[in-house]
């Protein structure tokens, strides 16, 4: 699996707005200048997030963003999701959709496993878990194997 810069900044930037709740709306360009994220670019991803109800936005001088739902409820994958398309694909495809003979036709009960894990880890964790430093154990776990952190 390969995190997009597009996915990397919609997450940051609704970290970003999940750590600032919901009373005061978050302008675009704080935002973008908060996590060193080009502020244009930004402003596509808050569109594209803003039509899929990640987010919603106020125009005016006290305008800005917030998201469309408590941060408790939006989990990563969910914002990935938005911004990018499916968590896992094969060659533009989800693997429900490929088929493999012979010698690697275990392909597919493969990557549907990859898939899974990619949704128990990301589907797990939400917005809120990540503002405040607060990953699920099983997450935890996972990154603190020292594997974890270096490149075969």
């Amino acid at each position: 699996m390969r995190i997009s810069a597009r996915a990397d900044y919609a997450v940051r930037a609704a970290l970003e707005l999940a750590a600032a709740g919901d009373e005061h709306p978050v302008k675009a360009e704080k935002i973008a200048e908060a996590q060193g994220v080009p502020r244009k670019f930004l402003e596509g991803i808050l569109n594209d997030m803003r039509r899929g109800g990640l987010v919603v936005s106020r125009r005016g001088g006290q305008g800005g963003y917030n998201l469309g739902a408590p941060a408790e409820t939006i989990t990563i994958a969910d914002v990935i999701r938005v911004v990018d398309g499916p968590l896992v694909s094969v060659r533009g495809e989800r693997p429900p959709a490929l088929s493999y003979t012979g010698p690697a036709e275990s392909l597919l009960p493969l990557w549907i496993a990859v898939r899974a894990n990619v949704r128990a880890v990301l589907g797990e964790v939400t917005l809120a878990d990540v503002a405040r430093s607060d990953l699920p154990e099983r997450v935890t776990r996972l990154a603190e194997k020292p594997e974890s952190w270096t490149n075969p």
